[in-house]
This record gives C-alpha cells, sequence and structure tokens, in this order.
C-alpha cells in the first residue's frame, strides 16, 4: 500500500520509549509528526533525534506531538537516548517506537512486504527507505511525507514551516507561496471570488490573472 496526502494513516498499537499507545488514540485530537529511522546507533539520525528533542517546545506550540521510530527494540532506544543527549544536549522525552517485527515500517510503506518480520541481522542500509516524516492531522489523515536517504540529514525547521502553512490554509482559503514563513504575504484560492477575498480578507493584490495576494490572514 502506498501512502498519499490526504489517505488515511495506518492505525497500529506499539510499544514505545513512552509505554504502549494505540497510534490514532495518541494522536488526539491535534497534529503529530512521525519520523522513521533505519537503525539504532547511527550517525544521522543520532543528530537528528537530538534535533527533534530540542524543538519539542516549537512543535507543542502548534499542537503538535512528535514520535520516532526505529527498526530495533524499545530496550535498544532507552540505551541509545542517552548518546543522543550527549551529543545534543537534548533529553529525549518524546516516544520512540519499537519496531522490531517490522510491522510499522511495512505498514507505511517504508519496507516491502517481503522485508522479514523481524530486525535481527538486517543492517541500517537493509532498512535504507525507513528515512521518512509523515505529517498527521487531528482527522488522521496524512497531510505531508518526506523521504530522505540515510547520508542526508533532515531539515526539521522545513517541517515546523510545512506544518505553519498546513495549519494555516486548513483554516481559511489560502495557499502559501514558495519559501514562505510566518507574516508573509499568501495567495487567494481560486475558490474565493474577489468580492469573497475582499470581505474576506479586506483587500488582495492581483499578480497575474490568475494569482492573487493577500496579506497572511490571523490565525487568532
Amino acid at each position: 500500500m502506498s501512502l498519499r496526502i490526504n489517505d488515511t494513516a495506518p492505525d497500529f498499537k506499539a510499544d514505545t520509549t513512552e509505554g504502549p499507545i494505540s497510534f490514532h488514540d495518541w494522536i488526539g485530537d491535534g497534529y503529530a509528526v512521525l519520523f522513521s529511522h533505519p537503525k539504532d546507533f547511527t550517525p544521522v539520525c543520532t543528530t537528528e533525534l537530538g534535533y527533534m528533542a530540542g524543538l519539542k517546545a516549537d512543535f507543542a506550540q502548534r499542537n503538535a506531538k512528535m514520535i520516532g521510530i526505529s527498526v530495533d527494540p524499545v530496550e535498544n532506544h532507552h540505551k541509545w537516548k542517552a548518546d543522543i543527549e550527549q551529543l545534543s544536549g537534548n533529553k529525549v522525552d518524546y516516544p520512540m517506537i519499537g519496531d522490531p517485527t517490522l510491522a510499522v515500517a511495512k505498514l507505511y510503506d517504508m519496507l516491502p512486504a517481503g522485508a522479514g518480520d523481524s530486525s535481527e541481522g538486517r543492517t541500517p542500509a537493509d532498512n535504507a527507505t525507513v528515512r521518512s516524516v509523515f505529517v498527521i492531522g487531528p482527522d488522521k489523515k496524512v497531510k505531508l511525507t518526506l523521504t530522505y536517504p540515510m547520508s542526508t540529514g533532515r531539515n526539521f525547521d522545513e517541517i515546523l514551516r510545512a506544518l505553519d502553512s498546513i495549519q494555516l490554509t486548513a483554516k481559511y482559503q489560502v495557499a502559501t507561496p514558495v519559501q514562505w514563513k510566518q507574516g508573509d504575504d499568501v495567495i487567494v484560492t481560486a475558490a474565493v471570488s474577489d468580492e469573497d477575498a475582499i470581505k474576506r480578507f479586506g483587500s488582495f493584490e492581483r499578480v497575474l490573472p490568475y494569482l492573487r495576494k493577500t496579506k497572511q490572514p490571523t490565525t487568532h
């Protein structure tokens, strides 16, 4: 099964470093960022998990939880957390899913069905495709996916920026242009007439026949 934007994120039960969870129940009425790793004690992933730990408050401000997953047992994750904190200075106090049977990795199409049912003996290269980020909304739909190669560390500041856009555009009939960040002008969607755009946003600028820009609506 290939997961696409607006598909329902598959539900699952799993053990984590914070105890057992049922994924949809754990998400609750907010957003979730699920990010995956091919193996514990790998260098690039160690830097990523530490950086994410430092962003926990930023995600919380956006009503978003973070959860990691690595194709290894939970007991290994607990040992790995010490290295992550030593490297980054950030305590890993978000859950990390143990996936020793590869069930979640296969459920999210990060490994093929024929990958087997055990993480034992698998190298990081065997799990190279377990390098994805999924942003999931309160409706349990996939809002964004990104997959990186093992050699390229992910930019989690970009996930925050994208989450800002996802939440803004879910509330107002606008879209965000290239390189958009909080406070920048936004695009009025085609579904909004000129008259309605003035009522909603006060004014707009027609840049091209099909492109109208306006000030970012307040999110409060």
